[in-house]
């Protein structure tokens, strides 16, 4: 997966906005004005910030280790950094379909949440 086809496979999930409320750099994706996921466009190699179940989190670092980091400069307890370009495209899917339900899809609202 490349920073476009990331982009564009945020954007097509329900209720998305995309912003750069830090800088011209740090794209940064919403659900219902709570972030999923963030990219700094000029890391090389391309990488995202994902949230995660902290269990899981460690595991997925143990699994894929050095291409799954605790989320640079994020709370590394519920957050990790996933190299888009070295892992297989159904993880990553998988990986910001998690970021995007965790807490943000759940904390809403039943009217919101039927709503989507």
């Amino acid at each position: 997966m490349n920073i476009e086809e990331y982009r564009n496979y945020c954007l097509s999930k329900n209720c998305v906005t995309e912003h750069f409320p830090f800088d011209e750099t740090t794209l940064v994706f919403k659900v219902c004005n709570k972030i999923f996921t963030l990219s700094g466009l000029e890391r090389k190699p391309p990488a995202i910030n994902l949230k995660c179940d902290p269990e899981r989190a460690i595991e997925l670092r143990e699994t894929y280790d050095g291409k799954i980091l605790p989320g640079y400069h994020m709370n590394k307890k519920h957050w990790n950094t996933v190299e888009i370009t070295n892992l297989p495209l159904d993880l990553i899917i998988e990986l910001i379909d998690y970021s995007y339900d965790l807490d943000n899809i759940q904390s809403l609202s039943k009217k919101v949440r039927d709503e989507m």
